[in-house]
């Protein structure tokens, strides 16, 4: 099945308001920037987004954070966004944060058929206690707090311990790029850029994929195939500049050794 579209407007054109949306990506890190484009260009808002962190304040997810078509998130890392934490602090956002291994196995387990698992990442704590601020009132206060989880104790070599239920993430859509992708939706992510993108994928109904190189079927290597096309509905091929078009979050150089003017 050719699962090529066109355009990136096309292939998010149903994506409607209120959806859930999983967006793959590590800080800027091969996130679909393209498609969060279109998306935004659209208008769709009132979304609630399962992505590691919400972009930065120009760019990725944060332009739909700054136009406020983002209703929730549920992410673990919120450093690099001011407007993000502003939202928060204000009441304007409502936001569930999640350890990250833990966001990591809830998408994975939801697009594979697993409803919860137990983790112990947050027993004892108010992950899994509730508590924890998921949306404040504009006076300050908790408006919104995370209920308690399940809990359940094991003993794994002689150890009782206390695990934590978690729930699977399934959502309406899925968006991610990835580096190499065929007609039938097979990919390849390039290094680092793998990150949280097969996992977003995974738990979209509808998944769709930005690709940086569109080859035919069998071009690729199956041991290569990071991700099955069985779990892509959707694959927008980039023009050479929407690929190329990249940025990081912060840029650290090291300084050029001095030369020893006594050694010269």
């Amino acid at each position: 099945m050719d699962k090529v579209v066109s355009s990136a407007a096309q292939a998010v054109a149903d994506i409607p308001d209120g959806a859930t949306l999983s967006v793959g990506g590590f800080g800027l890190c091969g996130i679909p920037s393209v498609l969060i484009a279109a998306l935004h260009d659209q208008g769709t808002s009132d979304l609630e987004v399962v992505s590691n962190n919400c972009g930065v304040d120009d760019w990725g997810l944060g332009i739909l954070l700054q136009d406020r078509r983002i209703r929730r998130m549920v992410s673990s890392y919120v450093g690099e966004n001011k407007e993000f934490a502003r939202q928060y602090l204000h009441g304007e956002l409502e936001v569930e944060l999640t350890p990250q291994g833990t966001l990591a196995e809830r998408l994975r387990a939801g697009g594979s058929g697993i409803p919860a698992f137990y983790t112990i990442t947050g027993a004892g704590t108010q992950v899994a206690e509730g508590g924890l601020p998921w949306k404040y009132a504009e006076d300050g206060s908790v408006a919104i707090a995370s209920p308690a989880k399940e809990t359940k104790a094991f003993t794994i070599d002689g150890v009782t311990r206390d695990y934590v239920l978690e729930t699977g993430i399934v959502a309406d859509f899925a968006m991610v790029r990835a580096w190499k992708g065929d007609r039938h939706g097979n990919l390849v992510f390039r290094k680092s850029s793998r990150n949280f993108n097969p996992l977003a994928a995974m738990s979209g109904k509808i998944t769709i994929a930005e690709v940086e190189e569109l080859v035919e079927p069998g071009d690729l290597d199956p041991d290569s195939v990071h991700l099955p096309g069985i779990y892509v509905q959707r694959v927008v091929p980039l023009t050479p500049e929407q690929a190329a078009t990249k940025r990081i979050e912060r840029r650290t150089i090291t300084p050029a050794p001095q030369s020893d003017s006594k050694e010269a």
